[in-house]
């Protein structure tokens, strides 16, 4: 019997989590973690504002697909009741270390996130948050109508999704990208602004942006080294943020409950 979309999706981040090589120490160390953290946010600096970390102090944070932690320990360091859903068993194994290393305390359940509800019955969160997420699953409206059942009326849901008309797929569209660092990856939705609409029905949206372009060489920045494409070096500062509000890669929405 061949395995199921969701069995594909979870093969392929179990065969390499999001960001595991964006450090060159031994995994699992306090050094790895700190320079895990450190890359990620200097290439996508738009997380920290979106994500406001320490608003959530004392309150119940539930990410959907934590990965290797990197958010996960933002939000437990600013003292949020924190607890991760997440389908990847190896992801999770790291991210639990990255806790044990730091120590930190959340909690970390194995699961679907397209039956999260059964997983967390009857419990409400403050926060529900997932960022490059729900997109790589087979059924992101799925997902949406589970995280419903989990918010209060002043519950937020914060999460990214890939924007369809955007630099990265245009270059994806043309052959000379791919959605993810490593290639194959088996569900990659992308969306315009009516598809996002689409998706998140019953919700009522508070702020919808564009960002993030990755604008580095590829093979100076797997040596950790950030030199820019000759065309961005080229470009004003100015203009390229431009160029990022409009045909970002990550849509970045906030949103309650209608």
């Amino acid at each position: 019997m061949s395995p199921s979309p969701l069995q594909k999706v979870k093969r392929y981040w179990n065969q390499r989590p999001c960001n595991i090589r964006h450090s060159r120490q031994p995994l699992g160390t306090k050094k790895y973690f700190q320079e895990v953290e450190k890359k990620k946010y200097f290439v996508e600096p738009h997380i920290p504002p979106f994500s406001e970390f320490r608003k959530w102090k004392g309150k119940r944070v539930l990410e959907i697909g934590c990965g290797i932690g990197t958010a996960a320990v933002s939000f437990a360091r600013a003292g949020a009741d924190y607890t991760a859903v997440e389908l990847s068993e190896k992801s999770m194994r790291i991210a639990r270390q990255r806790f044990r290393v730091f120590g930190l305390k959340g909690r970390f359940l194995a699961g679907n996130a397209e039956k999260i509800s059964q997983l967390l019955r009857g419990q409400k969160f403050d926060l529900i948050y997932s960022f490059g997420v729900i997109h790589h699953t087979p059924r992101p409206g799925k997902v949406v109508v589970e995280v419903r059942k989990l918010m209060g009326p002043k519950s937020e849901f914060r999460l990214m999704v890939y924007a369809k008309n955007s630099w990265k797929n245009f270059m994806i569209a043309a052959g000379l990208d791919q959605p993810e660092a490593q290639s194959g990856c088996p569900i990659a939705f992308t969306y315009d602004r009516e598809g996002v609409q689409g998706l998140l029905r019953g919700f009522r949206i508070l702020e919808m942006k564009q960002a993030h372009i990755f604008p580095y060489q590829i093979p100076a920045y797997k040596k950790g080294k950030y030199s820019l494409q000759p065309w961005f070096a080229s470009m004003p500062r100015k203009m390229f943020q431009a160029l990022e509000n409009h045909l970002g890669w990550h849509w970045l929405i906030r949103c309650r409950k209608s």
